[in-house]
């Protein structure tokens, strides 16, 4: 076992966005060397605006992206049931990373890209309208009152999913934490570039179809937590 090396990873910092641990046990040896030698090759440059069509090998149907993918189970699932989108997977922990570069490496997806730091970053680097779906899944609830300032849902991502999204794209949020969902809930409804027209308690109960569940989920079910599922349909363009 070897630590990862700090290179690709010292920019991380701690404003409002993706917060968290940046490091967890240390990598296995073929895990870093993913780090040092596929993340270079496959990595979002968010120090520049985005070309989204330029980010893979050939044309792509869609682009979508995953804020938070933990270890990777569900946004390597999406990218393996869906191999003619493209997907973008912003994660600042280093061990998710490492996972998620391990499934790329053996499932051979070639339509995921990744950045491995603030999702903020990617998303304010992204074109208006280059989007169909917006993933948020068990963001951490930040479930102190003093720290609900850190969660990602918020007035301003709201707006930024908004212009991302095209006219029908979707931002799908899930949660086990009660408080974060009406948080959520607060801030999107009040958007007129988003409708949420549950027909049944069903709608926000069940997954949806092709959902993969996180090892987050597992771990909120063996405690006893029930998750709601949220889909919001992009509407009118932002003003």
């Amino acid at each position: 076992m070897i630590d990862i090396p700090a290179q690709g990873f010292e920019d991380f910092d701690t404003r409002p966005g993706l917060h968290g641990r940046r490091k967890g046990k240390k990598l296995r040896a073929h895990q870093s060397d993913l780090c040092e030698t596929l993340l270079p090759r496959i990595k979002v440059d968010v120090a520049q605006p985005i070309d989204a069509a330029a980010l893979f090998p050939k044309p792509m149907s869609d682009l979508w992206i995953e804020i938070g993918f933990g270890g990777g189970e569900h946004l390597a699932a999406d990218a393996r049931d869906n191999p003619t989108v493209g997907f973008i997977g912003c994660e600042p922990f280093i061990n998710g990373v490492a996972k998620m570069l391990t499934a790329i490496e053996t499932d051979a997806l070639d339509n995921v890209r990744l950045h491995a730091g603030d999702a903020f970053d990617a998303l304010h680097a992204l074109p208006d309208g280059c989007m169909g779906r917006i993933n948020l899944l068990y963001p951490d609830p930040w479930p102190k009152r003093r720290q609900r300032k850190r969660r990602f849902v918020s007035d301003h991502s709201v707006k930024e999913f908004a212009r991302l999204l095209r006219p029908g794209g979707v931002f799908r949020f899930a949660s086990d934490i009660d408080d974060y969902t009406g948080w959520t809930l607060a801030r999107v409804l009040p958007s007129p570039c988003f409708a949420w027209d549950p027909q049944s308690a069903q709608d926000w109960t069940a997954p949806w179809p092709g959902f993969t569940r996180t090892r987050y989920e597992e771990k909120a079910i063996r405690e006893g937590r029930t998750t709601s599922y949220l889909s919001f349909v992009r509407t009118q363009a932002p003003v």
